[in-house]
């Protein structure tokens, strides 16, 4: 048996021996660590995607929640919660995790020598400016889009030549950190 970390994680019926089967099981630390208590949620994956499971954990945790004595047990040393995500409604994903997202998609471990995006700034209403620089031409892009529930990949992956289109493109009077503002928030 492998030895079992203390840390927050995520732990399927693979992973040190926990017999969770049909389940995703996830471990958090909660408190200081003199009087730290361990939780194991246990999701069942019948009933939920992987995509939900974010959600209901964010659910759970915003505040306290009664749980029935047949749902809650003692997993090596950790107080076990079986979730029924039928009966949690998902909290959405909050606009800095959405904009954390889109700035972790642009921000690869190889743009190191020659980034695209170079600053960020969140300015309210879902809004999110990205800062933008080309190799292949001199002055930075602000270019703005509407943070979603779900970050659009499309326009992600579409954001280097978008920038350059002209359509999009207009004077950047008001910011003094760009030389050309794109506005790609109905795209």
């Amino acid at each position: 048996m492998q030895p079992v970390s203390r840390l927050p994680g995520v732990l399927n019926d693979d992973e040190l021996d926990l017999p969770a089967p049909g389940a995703v099981r996830v471990a958090i630390r909660a408190g200081d660590d003199e009087n730290a208590r361990d939780f194991l949620y246990e999701i069942p994956n019948d009933i939920v995607t992987p995509y939900y499971v974010p959600g209901l954990l964010r659910a759970v945790l915003t505040g306290p929640q009664l749980y029935s004595s047949s749902d809650v047990d003692d997993v090596m040393g950790m107080t076990l919660i079986r979730l029924r995500p039928e009966e949690i409604a998902p909290q959405p994903e909050p606009e800095q995790g959405r904009a954390l997202t889109v700035v972790q998609a642009l921000s690869g471990p190889g743009d190191d020598e020659d980034p695209l995006l170079i600053g960020f700034l969140m300015h309210g209403d879902g809004l999110l400016r990205l800062y933008l620089q080309r190799t292949d031409r001199p002055g930075i892009i602000g270019a703005d889009i509407r943070l979603t529930e779900t970050p659009d990949t499309a326009l992600i992956a579409s954001l280097a030549s978008l920038v350059e289109e002209e359509q999009y493109r207009e004077p950047a009077p008001d910011d003094p950190h760009c030389d050309l503002l794109v506005d790609l928030t109905n795209w």
